[in-house]
C-alpha cells in the first residue's frame, strides 16, 4: 500500500460555544476557510494538487450543511477542481475524516488530500439534526438510550471513580493546558480567526482556567442527577447494568468537555506528491481502526479501538510514546488510561477537552495535530489518538514520525 504522510496540521483556537463567545460571530464556513487558507499559505501549496477535502461535521444542518468543505474550498480560493465532502461519526468525525482521507492516499486513489473538521456549537447547537436514536421512543428503549452524561456517570460508578478523583483529573487538564499555552507549545499550529477587516477575533483557547482548584469544582452541582432520576435514565442504565445499583452522579460542567467553536485541517499525501510541492513529511499514518461497543455505557470504546489499531500495526500499548484521548468526560479518560495500563504522564500531556473544549466535528483532527507537535517537541516517535463516540463507538489512529 502507498504510504500516507502528514505534512501539516493546523487549528483555530477554541472559542466558548455561547452567543457571547469570541467566535460566535464567525460562521462555520469562515472557520473552515481559515484553516484551509492556513494550510495553503504555510506550505506554499499548489491547491490544484489536492484531490479532495474531507471534513467532519456532526450537525450538518443550516449553515453547516450543503457540503460545507466544498464551499469553504471555493471561499478559500482553492483550485476549482478540488472536491469536498463532509462526514459524521459523531464526536469521532474529525479523526474519521482524516482516516478516510488517508485511506484514499493509501489505496492509490488520491495523491494529496486535506482533512479535518469544523463545528460552530454556538451557532448550530447539539441535537439540531434530530435522529431516531434519541427521539423515536421505540428505538430509544430498544437500544437502551441514555444521554452521554449518564453514561459517563455510569462509568464512574462501575469503576468507582469518585467525585474527588474526577475533579482532580479536570483540574490537571486545565493545569496542563495553561502550561502548554504559557510555554508556547501550541504556537506552531494555532492560527487566529479574523473578522472581515482583518482584526483578530481570537488567537488562543478561550476556556482554559489554569488557576482552577478541586475546591472550586467541589462547589458545582452534578449536571446529570436530575436527568437521571426525574427523566428515568438512571433506571434505563440499570436495566443494562443492574450490578451498579444507584448511579453516582459525579460529572458537572467542570469535569465535562466544554462546548466550543473551532476548526482544524490536516494535509496528507504521498511522498511523491509532497516532494513535488517541496514539502517534507512530518509523520506517517501507521494504522487506524473503528469499533462498536455496548451503546448504553457508550464511552468505553476508545480502549477497544486503540487495541484494534495496535493489532493492525503489530504493536503493543508500550510501543506508543504519547496518547491523546478526547476528554469527553473525566471518567472516560481515566478509564482509558486504566484499561491500557498507561502512565498518566504520557496521556494528554497538554491537557484536553475539559480545559480547551470539544468542537464536535473538529476535535479528532485537532488532537492529532497536538500529538504530532508534541512528538516533535519531545523528540518521540509514535502517538495514538482516540475518541469515544455516541451510540457506542470508538476510533483510533496511530502516527509515526518520519
Amino acid at each position: 500500500m502507498t504510504e500516507a504522510c502528514i505534512y501539516d496540521a493546523v487549528r483555530t483556537p477554541r472559542g466558548r460555544g455561547k452567543p457571547d463567545g469570541a467566535l460566535h460571530p464567525a460562521t462555520s464556513v469562515t472557520l473552515a476557510t481559515t484553516v484551509l487558507e492556513a494550510v495553503r499559505d504555510r506550505n506554499g501549496l499548489d491547491t490544484g494538487a489536492v484531490s479532495d477535502i474531507v471534513m467532519g461535521i456532526v450537525m450538518p444542518v443550516g449553515e453547516q450543511g450543503q457540503v460545507l468543505p466544498r464551499i469553504a474550498a471555493l471561499q478559500a480560493g482553492y483550485a476549482q477542481d478540488v472536491a469536498g465532502v463532509q462526514i459524521n461519526r459523531f464526536c469521532g468525525s474529525g479523526l474519521e475524516a482524516t482516516n478516510m482521507g488517508a485511506a484514499k492516499v493509501m489505496a492509490g486513489q488520491a495523491d494529496m488530500v486535506v482533512t479535518g473538521g469544523v463545528e460552530s456549537m454556538s451557532r448550530i447547537p447539539m441535537l439540531s439534526d434530530g435522529g431516531a436514536w434519541s427521539s423515536d421512543p421505540q428505538v430509544s428503549f430498544h437500544t437502551r438510550f441514555v444521554p452521554q452524561g449518564i453514561s459517563a456517570d455510569l462509568i464512574a460508578t462501575k469503576w468507582h471513580y469518585g467525585r474527588e478523583r474526577t475533579d482532580a483529573f479536570a483540574v490537571e487538564s486545565h493545569r496542563r493546558a495553561a502550561r502548554a499555552w504559557s510555554e508556547g507549545r501550541f504556537d506552531r499550529s494555532v492560527v487566529p480567526v479574523r473578522d472581515r477587516v482583518g482584526r483578530v477575533m481570537l488567537d488562543r483557547d478561550e476556556t482554559v482556567r489554569g488557576n482552577a482548584t478541586v475546591a472550586d469544582l467541589a462547589k458545582l452541582r452534578p449536571s446529570f442527577a436530575r436527568m437521571g432520576s426525574e427523566m428515568g435514565f438512571d433506571a434505563i442504565a440499570r436495566l443494562r447494568y443492574p450490578e451498579v445499583g444507584e448511579i453516582d452522579h459525579v460529572h458537572h460542567a467542570g469535569s465535562s468537555s466544554g462546548i466550543v467553536d473551532g476548526a482544524a485541517a490536516v494535509l496528507i499525501g504521498t511522498r511523491e506528491a509532497g516532494a513535488a510541492q517541496g514539502l517534507r513529511p512530518r509523520a506517517r499514518i501507521r494504522a487506524f481502526a473503528e469499533i462498536g461497543s455496548e451503546p448504553t455505557i457508550m464511552l468505553t470504546a476508545p480502549s477497544f479501538a486503540a487495541e484494534k489499531a495496535l493489532r493492525r500495526a503489530g504493536m503493543t500499548p508500550g510501543d506508543i510514546d504519547l496518547y491523546e484521548i478526547n476528554e469527553a468526560f473525566a471518567a472516560v479518560a481515566i478509564r482509558f488510561t486504566e484499561a491500557l495500563d498507561l502512565d498518566p504522564a504520557c496521556v494528554n500531556v497538554n491537557g484536553g477537552a475539559i480545559a480547551m473544549g470539544h468542537p464536535l466535528g473538529a476535535t479528532g483532527a485537532m488532537i492529532l495535530g497536538i500529538a504530532l507537535d508534541e512528538l516533535e517537541r519531545q523528540d518521540k516517535e509514535t502517538a495514538l489518538v482516540t475518541l469515544c463516540i455516541g451510540a457506542g463507538m470508538g476510533v483510533a489512529t496511530i502516527i509515526e514520525r518520519v
